[in-house]
């Protein structure tokens, strides 16, 4: 008789960085005697499902962003009394879902709701999360009150994320934390934090499926490859590679290939002119950042993680007022594996500038592989994968 153990994976639903790390622990996990349900929301709850498993939907507790794709105080503000009704809505969903499926353990990434359900039923609760501290715009930060108010609801945010048995940190410990400025000051979390390393895929590409993508987007040797991988919420995604793409469009000293991240977009790579690729969605992501000289990207941390996985310099563009992203760009330029630009005014022979300083100086592409190096020695999937199996 095979002993079932069930698992529980509640990723956070806006974009794909927290359902893509549930994911790839989910492939780990996929055999004989673990049975595995998810609950999600919004967009990524479409992706779980495209990729076979079975979710269930709770009702949204998401930012809202502007129209240029920057984060929206004003807009956010003004949800808040819906947020106030569908977390509580959320809690008891969770309830009736965690009842029916009654798993040995419960996995959130960056969600409180599953943690509040499996707390009153006394299911063990473990959070993967990469974000405790909540930082301010830049224009609030400038105020003296905006540090207390950040390292207060840090602490408030950090004893509510506490009812956790085990916080799990998908990143590298210090002094090489991307995340440092909102995981390392929070002390609240600190006696149950555990670094595991990066939760994303140690890929392991034949050639054969790289000849083909390189046979395909008709790649030329003897030019450096760019891949724009622009992810995150689906309203900040567009106005970013409309921008990019009007500033690269007459230039031809790089191949342009751009992933515009839409979960249930089309996987044929459409050709926008001699230099430059588009997918709506890419189905050989590995194979590209494999066979790119430099990524541009934005700051968030699932896909800096892959950058230092695949070893490659980025431009990080960070979302519009987004204190995380800005944050993470921050500590890519203190580790000098890359360089930030403001996604408010982008000038477009300085990015094309920053494209060539990132191909030629040699500096950026040593610190890299030093990170990388220190990323292979830590699996974050595997780690968080045991102590899973250590509940029954």
């Amino acid at each position: 008789m095979i002993l079932v153990q069930r698992v529980y994976l509640a990723p956070y639903g806006v974009g794909l960085g927290h359902a893509s790390r549930l994911i790839l622990l989910a492939e780990t996990l996929n055999k004989p005697g673990i049975q595995l349900l998810f609950s999600s929301f919004g967009e990524a709850s479409f992706y779980i499902r495209g990729q076979g498993y079975t979710c269930n939907v709770v009702p949204p507790v998401e930012f809202h962003w502007g129209k240029n794709g920057e984060f929206s105080v004003k807009n956010n503000i003004g949800k808040i009394p819906q947020w106030l009704v569908n977390l509580p809505w959320q809690v008891n969903q969770e309830l009736k879902y965690l009842k029916k499926f009654d798993p040995h353990v419960v996995v959130s990434d960056s969600r409180l709701s599953p943690l509040v359900a499996s707390n009153i039923l006394k299911i063990p609760r473990i959070l993967v999360i990469n974000q405790i501290k909540l930082l301010l715009t830049p224009r609030l930060r400038e105020f003296k009150a905006a540090k207390i108010f950040e390292t207060c609801n840090a602490e408030l945010m950090g004893g509510m994320w506490n009812i956790a048995d085990k916080i799990l940190i998908p990143d590298l410990p210090p002094p090489y934390t991307i995340s440092e400025e909102t995981i390392n000051t929070v002390k609240s979390i600190k006696s149950k934090m555990n670094y595991v390393g990066f939760a994303t895929p140690r890929f392991d590409l034949n050639q054969s499926s790289i000849l083909k993508v390189r046979e395909q987007l008709k790649i030329d040797n003897t030019k450096p490859v760019v891949f724009i991988h622009i992810s995150g919420p689906k309203d900040t995604r567009l106005p970013i590679i409309t921008v990019l793409i009007e500033i690269l469009k007459n230039q031809s000293a790089f191949q342009i290939i751009i992933s515009e991240g839409k979960a249930n977009g089309n996987m044929e790579p459409r050709k926008i002119n001699d230099n430059i690729w588009y997918y709506e969605w890419c189905p050989y992501r590995d194979e590209i950042l494999f066979i790119s000289d430099i990524l541009v990207i934005r700051g968030g941390h699932t896909a800096i993680s892959q950058a230092i996985r695949f070893g490659k310099p980025f431009v990080s563009i960070p979302i519009d007022n987004h204190g995380e992203q800005l944050s993470n760009a921050e500590k890519i330029e203190k580790l000098g594996i890359g360089i930030k630009i403001s996604s408010k005014s982008i000038d477009p022979d300085a990015f094309i500038n920053t494209l060539t300083e990132l191909i030629h100086e040699a500096s950026y592409k040593k610190e890299m592989n030093k990170l990388s190096e220190i990323s292979s020695k830590l699996n974050g999937i595997e780690n968080i994968k045991k102590i899973i199996l250590a509940y029954s």
